[in-house]
């Protein structure tokens, strides 16, 4: 995926972390338990945060970074890790929540991937 889709890709899962994060604290706060809400709350957060990071990451790649391996991470943490807990709370399958530590090794490894890159290609080197 090329830095300018995954920009693409980090706009609008931004913009989907933010409706989900609504769509929790207004029409799930009455429907589900207060632990689960919490959960929600939990996938909304790292949902954003990594978006964010998805989009450092694209525009560090844009730059001529070699990011490519950050980016994927942080795309899969945020399918498998939020993905599978918004899936949780609205399924209430507490099985799902078995994938949502692999989707953490993605965003631990992402982060790790992004300081490896950044140690390589120090900003004078970047183009």
């Amino acid at each position: 995926m090329t830095p300018r889709v995954l920009l693409i890709v980090a706009g609008v899962s931004g913009a989907v972390a933010v409706a989900l994060g609504a769509f929790g604290a207004h029409a799930l706060a009455e429907a589900v338990p207060p632990e689960r809400l919490e959960t929600w709350r939990t996938a909304s957060v790292y949902h954003l945060v990594h978006t964010l990071a998805l989009g450092l990451a694209g525009v560090m790649g844009r730059l001529g970074w070699r990011t490519g391996a950050a980016r994927g991470l942080f795309l899969v943490g945020i399918v498998l890790f939020c993905g599978s807990l918004y899936a949780l709370v609205l399924l209430d399958q507490p099985l799902l929540g078995a994938v949502a530590p692999v989707g953490g090794v993605a965003f631990i490894a992402g982060w790790a991937a992004l300081a490896v890159a950044s140690w390589r290609e120090r900003p004078d080197d970047a183009p």
